[in-house]
């Protein structure tokens, strides 16, 4: 019977396969039958047991090994057979049955068996299940620890018997790294602090079981290399690991099983290597296309890259389908209790929604797995799966959450999904607070996009919640938080690294946080849900009867939500761009159409009231009143009790009849509805308009109202107290103020005033126009305009009307910044308030003021224009005639006073016109009924006009007639003057501009001529070129080739060896020659000197005179080498032959010699430095003249032999390399020969 293999234990006596694909599998050694001895009576026998085709009971044939006492190595490769068809119980019951045959003989006979019944016990803990399977008790099944003890016990019995027993450095290094990966992660530790957690220690134990294995084999065990770099990947230290995992490969580059590329793939990803890692991963399945681990792990990195990608991205189908098809699914069916595939298809299968398979997976990559991230895995899918359901049970789904977290090391190492998770739950729990810190953590060390989402949006239904509940909670710090935070998701969008997708929602909190302070922000975010909206479309290819971009657009906006559509158009109303908004409610309307038709169960009366109402309020803004009118009557006619409809009818019918059919229209609706504080707010300000003014505010029928408002109705109303303080601001204003009596009832009328708006602020800190009832009490009470500009200010920011603008040129103008003041009276009139006299008047006012404060008789005509504009408007206001005959006296009085350079004869002749119509109408406004002004005064004036200023007038146009007819000869003289000095300097630049250009043209001929040469230069340089060409180089005679000509060598002339050839030929040929010549000295000693040869060596030390520390002396015999030693200082420097690594030199041994042969030496260094002046000059009239010298490589050596302090030494026999022998004939095929 032949010897029975050990199978190799320790990995000794495997050697590497010649062929590159034959590589063996696991149990490869075990034999197909094996002979077991029989002890007979005369003859010795033998029964063939067949390994292959094992018994199922393996009884007899251990009660048949212990009958024969057959050796270990019988029951040895027995149980192997047994375990490489997976029956490791039948295995384990004959090694425990042979420990107890053998336990008769010699210990160290147990060592095999105990050594091997160790691994199997390892083996087994591989497969059983960390913890007890729900529905099965602790006797049925044995956990991954069990079966790790036994290993233990084994492992310890065989230590006693020998504990320098080379398998069990092995054994023990794996033992400790299963052991490790059922210990939890170690908890975060303070920068700089040390780990001595309980599986870092055990890591660390199992790293130094490993190298003791490599050691006593001398770094032949493969195994316990890859051990260690297992160890070394456990914990963290994924360099060192990756040469581990490299050096095995080196080694051993036919393995596969295990498989060295798996490592290295996994220390490539860790350390951020993901292509590389691939490329390994890839390598290992050409090997071995049934590497359940390869496939899985391809799996992972396609589905990673996929992650990249958007799931409505086109590019992430085909790589999503290719990670579970190609790798993940094949994986499955070569193993489908490998707990890393269990994990990623169960990921598959949520998303599938099989819950059970799910929790099938789940259990089984829970149970199986030696890694605690894939139990980590195994956890979060439980949790996912219970969470999703549509009744969930949150406490199963927050507690398999936290066990995800858990198996991680929990904390800040824990599993970022996992605590995402567990702050989803919190807030379905309703702990909101416990979510935001949580999230707050997950931030402060991630930055997680999804988290800051999650935060943010919480943040922002904190605000909307207290804004619903009408609370009067401050919240800023709210609103920016969830600002910042959702906008930094935002920011997040643009990273192109990240490839991360826009979300709606994300747009749709920050478009109402912006809503109040930055209605423009709003706008923004909602117009890029519209655009995230369009894109998202299934088919957006523009239909046939569209002609522009923009009609195509609107066709694709009926597709989306009429809400959206509906908010845009409010925004842009906001924004007073009233064509765009009505053009997005007519879109929304439309939306709403489409909407009805594909779902015909969803009620959109709502949408469409709404929309509808905001569309008649475009076409109000518009002064598109009749289409208003005709919008609200038909929301009326499907709504009778649309009170907000017909509020804005009765509005219209004011507007367009102000003095019939409108007060009759107010007057229905208000007894129509008179509970409806609405339509009390809008008659109030119908009475405002419409009633009999009154100095007794008691008997104010607008004052009545809002009294009986806030009496009968809601004492909070804030319209009314707005009204009333408006009031009591009017009231004060028109009372007198002659008497400290009259002076203080009127303080206090403005103190009431005040106290309405303040109660209206308090109740609506916004209410812009309390704000701006404050404001006008400061000014007009307490004289404080810079806190007044301040408050109008702000309030224009938000409130777009004519008032606001009118009180700021009224705050201005009594600052006298009356350019300010004439820019917000401008802009009153633009806010459709073109045809208001009041404004009118106060723009003549200001431009009056500022006219006298410049002196300009500009600023006093505009002044007249726009008193004359508001006259036209209300012809029988005497106040208005007032305004225009005073701007004509106060023009008349400017240009009197004016020089006459300053003013013309027309202006004077138009002002003493005007002058005269102011004294015409003053005396008209003296005799009407209620004069603006004391009649007395009023004629006063115009008597003043008729007497003085009408003769200062007469006197300004006589010398204003006179100066220009003096001035007038003068003024001619000095245009024609103008008119010829134009003239010359015109002249002038023409002269310029034509010497410029001569110059210009002379610079172009000059540069032609310059390339003109420049280009026969350069023709007659290739000219040479080709001449030296063709003199250097000739046909070979043989080849037909290009060959370089020889150079013939005078007699008596050496040529100095750094004088080379600038080819490689030329090199070669050297090379050549060198071995020739040296032939030719063996052959003929005698009939020449001995050559003499010199070397380049590394510089000398020496700091004297000479160029070389060293003697050149002449060999005496042949086959020595001459040497030579120099003292220096009195020293003695002796130099060992060697390669100069940095100037391919050679040092040479010294020795002492007798000062006649250093004189020998000196002289014939004199003679040999002549021969080699003698070459330079021969090569020098070989040279052509004309063509430029061409450094080459060698002639680059040279210089440098020559420019540095050379050492000669000549020796006899062969030449000494410059470089190593085996770099020169690597690269020159005669340096083999």
């Amino acid at each position: 019977m032949p010897p029975l293999p050990n199978g190799f234990l320790n990995g000794h006596g495997r050697g590497l396969p010649t062929d590159p694909t034959a590589f063996e599998a696991r149990f490869s050694d075990i034999p197909s039958a094996i002979d077991i001895p029989v002890t007979g009576l005369d003859t010795e026998e033998a029964v063939e047991v067949n390994l292959e085709e094992l018994l199922d009971d393996p009884t007899e044939l251990c009660t048949l090994l212990e009958n024969e006492g057959a050796a270990k190595n019988f029951w040895m490769v027995i149980a192997l057979a047994y375990a490489k068809q997976r029956k490791a119980d039948h295995a384990i019951e004959i090694l425990t049955k042979g420990l107890g045959s053998l336990s008769s003989g010699p210990p160290k006979e147990k060592l095999g068996l105990l050594s091997l019944l160790c691994w199997l016990f390892l083996w087994k803990s591989r497969e059983a299940p960390r913890v007890i399977p729900d529905g099965q008790e602790a006797s049925e099944i044995r956990t991954k620890d069990s079966w790790l003890s036994a290993a233990t016990g084994s492992l310890n019995e065989a230590s006693r018997i020998n504990p320098a027993f080379p398998p069990l450095f092995l054994a023990r290094g794996v033992l400790y790294l299963l052991r490790a990966s059922l210990h939890p992660p170690s908890k975060p530790l303070a920068p700089g602090a040390v780990d001595h957690s309980e599986r870092v220690e055990t890591l660390r134990q199992s790293l130094k079981c490993f190298e003791d294995a490599s050691r006593v084999s001398a770094g032949r065990n493969m195994m316990a290399v890859l051990g260690r770099a297992r160890a070394q990947f456990s914990l963290g230290k994924y360099a060192d690991a990756l040469d581990g995992y490299q050096e095995v490969l080196m080694k051993m580059p036919h393995l596969v099983d295990p498989d060295p590329r798996i490592g290295i793939g996994c220390c490539l990803w860790q350390l951020g290597f993901r292509d590389e890692a691939r490329e390994s991963w890839e390598r290992a399945l050409d090997l071995n296309p049934e590497s359940k681990m390869a496939n899985i792990l391809l799996g992972l990195y396609y589905i990673n890259d996929s992650s990249h990608y958007a799931t409505t991205d086109p590019a992430f189908g085909p790589i999503y389908k290719k990670a579970m098809t190609q790798y993940t699914q094949k994986a499955f069916k070569l193993d489908k209790e490998l707990p890393l595939t269990c994990a990623t298809f169960g990921s598959y299968f949520l998303l599938r929604k099989a819950w059970p398979t799910v929790e099938s997976l789940a259990r089984k990559a829970i149970e199986l797995t030696d890694v605690n991230a894939i139990a980590s895995d195994g956890w979060y899918l439980l949790a996912r799966k219970e969470h999703y359901q549509n009744i969930p049970d949150l406490s199963k789904a927050n507690e398999f959450y936290g066990k995800a977290e858990l198996a991680r090391g929990g904390g800040d190492k824990g599993f970022l999904p996992a605590r995402f998770g567990i702050a989803q739950i919190q807030v379905l729990l309703q702990d909101v607070d416990g979510a935001k810190f949580r999230l707050e953590k997950i931030i402060q060390q991630s930055k997680s996009v999804e988290a800051m989402m999650l935060l943010g949006a919480l943040h922002a239904e904190d605000v909307f919640a207290n804004q619903a509940s009408g609370s009067k909670d401050d919240k800023s710090t709210e609103i920016k938080k969830a600002t910042a935070l959702l906008e930094a998701v935002r920011m997040a969008w643009k990273d192109g690294q990240k490839k991360l997708t826009a979300d709606s929602s994300v747009l749709v909190y920050l478009a109402r946080l912006y809503e109040v302070d930055q209605p423009e922000k709003s706008l923004q975010c909602l117009q890029q849900v519209e655009q995230i909206s369009i894109n998202d479309l299934p088919n957006k290819d523009p239909p046939e009867d569209v002609e522009n971009e923009e009609a195509y657009r609107a066709k694709l906006r009926e597709q989306l939500s009429p809400q959206l559509l509906n908010n845009i158009g409010c925004f842009q109303y906001q924004a007073e761009k009233h064509d765009l908004s009505r053009d997005f409610f007519q879109t929304a309307l439309n939306a709403c159409v489409r909407a009805g038709e594909k779902d015909k169960s969803l009620d959109t009366d709502a949408l469409v009231t709404t929309i509808s109402y905001n569309l008649a309020r475009t076409y109000e803004a518009a002064g598109l009143l009749d289409e208003a009118r005709q919008v609200y009557e038909g929301l009326l006619a499907r709504h009778r009790d649309y009170t907000d409809a017909r509020a804005r009818l009765a509005y219209i019918e004011l507007r367009q009849h102000p003095t019939d059919q409108g007060p009759k229209a107010m007057a229905a609706l208000y007894e129509s509805d008179s509970t409806n504080l609405e339509v009390r707010a809008l008659f109030g300000w119908y009475l405002s308009k419409a009633k009999k003014r009154t100095t007794n505010i008691a008997e104010d029928q607008e004052q009545r109202h809002y009294k009986h408002t806030l009496q009968h109705h809601d004492k909070h109303d804030r319209y009314s107290l707005t009204g009333m303080g408006n009031l009591y601001l009017t009231t004060a204003r028109e009372m007198r103020r002659d008497t400290e009596q009259d002076k203080e009832k009127r303080r206090k009328t403005y103190e009431k005033a005040v106290e309405f708006h303040d109660k209206a602020l308090q109740l609506d800190p916004r209410n812009a126009y309390a704000a701006q009832g404050i404001a006008i009490a400061l000014v007009e009470d307490k004289k404080d305009l810079t806190a007044a500009v301040q408050i109008f200010s702000k309030i224009r920011d938000t409130v777009r009307e004519a008032t606001v603008f009118i009180n700021l040129g009224h705050v201005f103008a009594e600052l006298k910044q009356y350019s300010r003041s004439i820019e917000c009276y401008e802009s009153a009139l633009s806010k459709d308030r073109a045809a208001d006299p009041q404004i009118l008047a106060c723009l003549g006012r200001v431009w009056l003021l500022k006219g006298k404060q410049e002196k300009s008789v500009s600023a006093m005509k505009s002044s007249l224009d726009y008193s004359s504009r508001a006259l036209a408007i209300i012809p029988a206001q005497v106040h208005f005639k007032f305004n225009i005959a005073f701007v004509q006296i106060q023009l008349a009085q400017l240009l009197y006073s004016l020089p006459e350079p300053q003013r013309n004869l027309a202006e004077v002749q138009a002002a003493a016109e005007g002058l005269e119509a102011a004294i015409e109408s003053f005396t008209t406004i003296a005799q009407s009924k209620n004069p603006p002004y004391p009649k007395h005064d009023i004629e006063q004036r115009a008597n003043m006009g008729r007497n003085t200023m009408r003769r200062q007038l007469e006197r300004a146009v006589q010398s204003q007639r006179e100066y220009e007819e003096k001035n007038a000869a003068k003024l001619q003289e000095a245009r024609e003057a103008r008119e010829a000095e134009m003239r010359r300097r015109e002249e002038e630049r023409a002269r310029v501009a034509k010497i410029a250009e001569e110059k210009k043209r002379q610079i172009a001929e000059e540069r032609h001529k310059m390339l003109e040469v420049s280009r026969e230069l350069a023709e007659r340089r290739a000219e040479e070129e080709r001449r030296k060409e063709e003199a250097l180089y000739t046909e070979d005679e043989e080849t037909g080739e290009r060959v370089k000509r020889k150079k013939v060598k005078k007699g008596g002339k050496r040529k100095k060896k750094g004088d080379e050839s600038d080819t490689d030929e030329g090199r070669d040929g050297r090379r050549r020659k060198s071995t020739e010549d040296d032939g030719d000295e063996s052959g003929d000693d005698a009939a020449r000197a001995p050559k003499k040869r010199r070397k380049l060596a590394r510089k000398g030390h020496g700091k004297d005179g000479f160029k070389s520390s060293e003697m050149v002396v002449d060999s005496s015999s042949e086959g020595e080498d001459a040497v030579a030693t120099t003292k220096t200082n009195g020293v003695d420097s002796t130099a060992t032959n060697g390669a100069n690594g940095a100037n391919g030199g050679v040092q040479m041994n010294n020795v002492d010699d007798d000062e006649e042969e250093a004189n020998t030496a000196q002289q014939t260094r004199k003679k040999i430095s002549r021969r080699i002046a003698d070459d330079d000059d021969e090569d020098e009239d070989n040279d052509t003249a004309a063509a430029p010298p061409v450094a080459s490589y060698s002639d680059s050596e040279s210089a440098a032999e020559d420019s540095a302090p050379k050492r000669n030494v000549f020796v006899d026999g062969k030449d000494e390399p410059m470089v190593n022998a085996s770099v020169a004939a690597a690269g020159d095929e005669d340096a083999a020969g």
